[in-house]
């Protein structure tokens, strides 16, 4: 990477100042904090022309000629845009206060009177007979509904002579008004009419408001001088309506017009469903620092720890160096590979240098959880709760702690807080769930854990904990799929892996549950990479101790084909796992191995056994005789160590 220079700061800060500006113009507030923050995160490079020994008088005289940050500079580019932006100043100050105050209907009705449909478009006309919106079991109609009802209308263009960001402002206080109206009338969280299907009924105005709008600026070959902020809106509700592959051409298309808007790079990433869809929009991307960073968050949004990611996060860091942001995400794929250690240390830094800040503190609080370490997750939880008791990370947090006391009922409780504060928050439906199982309650946790997938298809954890769940159930054919959907997110995660081969055995298929265990054996070869990234063996070293529960497993499955010797050999290397792998670098030949475990006491005692079949009983004496001392399978040991003693006193000589 070049030398970062002050003159690359100075623009990259000027530019970062406005997209805050800009953004909160929009009142689009998460994603200014994001570029506040990140602004703030750059070193303060020393000027070529300081001063510091300057006279303070002329120090003093300088302050007024200091020129003011490009940031601030209001005027529009765009001519039109500008005179458009000028005339309608007063009523764009109105609105947004009113926005600000959360009057919504209000914001938007400054700029469009209330003219456009609140819901479907009339079924009346013939075009839209065959797009009517049904009704759902639950009495709803879904949002992909709303959406269709309009696709196949002629659009045009309705909307009064406006700026874009008036046009922006007045259209996104609308969906706000729709959004908050959809939350109003939604059932309680889990209750018997809650089935996630409450919809926003202001999506199909929306819809043909902007669909006109694109319209009659490509007629007018206008369309170049878009700004990207109402692409960025409609792909948003594209994907509301489920129409996803649009729903991401709408969004490239923003990022391209106006890559610094964050939400709109948040939106793209939720609709990328793995790392081929991932490389596949990469060429499609804008080619600059803030798509960089894009394809680092996305990659740990889809569990991608490996080294290219981590080089990625290196050269980010030379240029933010203060980012809690960047941060954040290198704890965040230390967690995804479950290396707690680390990703704790960074999450505990960043908490001590903010300890206001409620960020990802959930995520950190899993990792506490995991850790067991109670003290911590108390602390954790005071200071949120003190910073802002009403935000759903809080909840998650301190229902964690709950969960971390075996308090069910109280977790539960603060998960079902965080949903109705958002619903979408997905955290809290994966944990909400876990806890449902530890209560037995198999209902409301596949409930909670399909809600979950829902928000979030790349959640490996709610498939997962649908899998168990049905496994719970004895519904064994249920629980593959998820394990697999599973395994697919997680293919270097030995436990998903172990889990499909535990179901494929369940339905008699043992060739397919040998299969699934020897992928559980090179993704456990992959994570043993030591606490640290990029330390100790390197993925599917030969070397590793390997699971003896794992190799057990597969002995299992070739006895069951009736394949004993394969049995006998995977038994073998189950037991060989005691003392570990040779290692030349070892003074004393070996490495180290797990020691004696009820595994390998098993793979014992089978070994005698089948000694003892083929009547190599001097071999088979030998294994018995250590399972005595292992003070495992004893009784059944002695019993075989008699049988063989009675059959050599008797004169059968050991093969």
């Amino acid at each position: 990477m070049t030398t970062f220079t002050r003159a690359n700061a100075d623009h990259l800060r000027n530019t970062l100042q406005g997209a805050v500006v800009k953004c909160s113009e929009r009142c689009l507030y998460q994603s200014a904090k994001w570029a506040a923050e990140l602004s703030v995160s750059l070193p303060e490079l020393p000027s070529a022309a300081s001063s510091f020994g300057a006279d303070t008088d002329s120090q003093m005289q300088d302050v007024d000629s200091l020129p003011i940050s490009p940031a601030f500079n209001f005027a529009n580019s765009d001519p039109e845009e500008a005179r458009l932006e000028t005339q309608e100043l007063s009523r764009y100050l109105l609105a947004k206060s009113y926005f600000d105050c959360r009057e919504y209907d209000r914001c938007s009705a400054v700029f469009i009177p209330s003219t456009l449909p609140k819901g479907p478009l009339s079924p009346t006309s013939p075009k839209n007979k065959s797009k009517t919106p049904t009704k759902t079991g639950q009495g709803e109609a879904k949002e992909s509904d709303f959406i269709a009802g309009v696709e196949s209308e002629t659009h045009t263009n309705v909307l009064p002579k406006l700026s874009q960001k008036a046009l922006f402002l007045a259209l996104y206080s609308k969906y706000m008004s729709g959004e908050k109206r959809k939350n109003e009338e939604s059932e309680m969280i889990l209750g018997p009419a809650d089935g996630g299907t409450t919809v926003n009924k202001e999506l199909a105005g929306i819809t043909r408001s902007l669909e006109g709008w694109f319209a009659d600026r490509e007629a007018r070959g206008l369309s170049g001088s878009n700004q990207g902020w109402l692409e960025y809106l409609y792909g948003i509700v594209l994907a509301k309506g489920k129409t996803e592959e649009d729903a991401r051409r709408w969004f490239v298309r923003s990022v391209h017009l106006y890559p610094f808007n964050w939400g709109a790079w948040l939106e793209l990433s939720e609709l990328l469903n793995n790392v081929e869809e991932l490389q596949k929009i990469g060429p499609e991307l804008p080619q600059n620092l803030m798509t960089l960073i894009f394809h680092l968050y996305a990659s740990q949004e889809l569990y991608q720890s490996t080294e290219p990611i981590h080089r990625e996060l290196n050269e980010l860091e030379n240029i933010f160096p203060n980012s809690q942001f960047l941060k954040t995400q290198r704890a965040l794929l230390y967690y995804h590979s479950k290396d707690f250690d680390e990703a704790e240390i960074i999450f505990s830094a960043l908490l001590h240098a903010d300890p206001h800040r409620i960020d990802s503190l959930d995520f950190y609080s899993n990792i506490l959880y995991v850790m067991s370490a109670r003290p911590k997750l108390a602390f954790l939880a005071q200071i949120a709760t003190a910073t802002d008791k009403f935000r759903p990370e809080t909840c998650c947090v301190v229902g964690n702690y709950y969960a971390l006391k075996s308090e069910h009922e109280k977790a539960v409780m603060y998960f079902r807080r965080a949903l109705t504060l958002d619903r979408n928050f997905l955290s809290a439906w994966t944990l909400m769930g876990h806890e449902y199982v530890e209560m037995k309650n198999t209902h409301a946790a596949i409930e909670s854990y399909r809600r979950a997938v829902d928000v979030n298809r790349k959640d490996y954890r709610a498939w997962y904990g649908l899998g168990q769940t049905y496994e719970v159930l004895e519904m064994h054919l249920y629980a593959l799929f998820y394990y697999q959907r599973a395994a697919s997110l997680r293919p270097y995660d030995p436990k998903m892996w172990q889990a499909v081969g535990s179901c494929y055995d369940k339905v008699d298929r043992p060739i397919q549950s040998i299969k699934a265990y020897k992928r559980a054996l090179v993704a456990g070869s992959y994570y043993e990479q030591g606490s640290s990234f990029g330390s100790g063996t390197t993925a599917g070293d030969p070397t590793g101790v390997l699971d003896p529960e794992t190799l057990y497993q597969i002995a299992l499955m070739y006895e069951k084909l009736n394949r004993p010797d394969d049995a006998a050999s995977y038994m073998g290397m189950t037991l060989a796992q005691e003392e570990g792998p040779e290692n030349d670098d070892d003074d004393e030949g070996g490495g180290h191995g797990i020691g004696v475990t009820t595994t390998t006491s098993k793979a014992r005692m089978w070994l005698a056994r089948w000694e003892f079949g083929k009547g190599a009983y001097t071999r088979a004496m030998e294994l018995a005789n250590e399972l005595c001392q292992d003070g495992v399978e004893v009784e059944e040991a002695k019993a075989l160590i008699r049988d063989m003693r009675a059959r050599m006193e008797s004169g059968r000589s050991p093969s």
